[in-house]
């Protein structure tokens, strides 16, 4: 009669490590396709700073006043990169979210072997 029953609740414990496996694997891909598109908003935009030195170009050719001595000496950096704090909170939600994700897998895997 025990071992019956015991029987019973390790089938059930790896039917529902089953559904875990599945939805988590399902949650992860989706996750990841999210995380591809958003982790763009934590790097600088390449663009940004083409636009910058063709801005800093126009301005010398627009004057032709200018000495090259002057324009070596008014040499200007881009301005630094900071990536919007929203965009860091969202993408450290969409990394911990992966990382619950990944465990809640290992455990169900780990219950799968130790029910067998």
């Amino acid at each position: 009669m025990t071992e019956g029953e015991d029987e019973k609740m390790t089938k059930r414990w790896q039917k529902d490590a089953d559904g875990i496996l599945i939805f988590t694997g399902l949650f992860s891909a989706a996750l990841a396709a999210l995380l591809t598109v958003s982790v763009q908003d934590l790097k600088p935009n390449p663009q940004d700073t083409s636009v910058f030195y063709l801005g800093n170009i126009y301005q010398l050719l627009a004057d032709p006043n200018i000495s090259r001595a002057s324009i070596l000496a008014t040499q200007v950096q881009p301005p630094t990169f900071s990536p919007p704090k929203s965009a860091v909170l969202v993408n450290s939600l969409w990394f911990l979210s992966l990382v619950i994700s990944m465990t809640s897998a290992l455990l169900a895997t780990m219950l799968q072997q130790w029910a067998r």
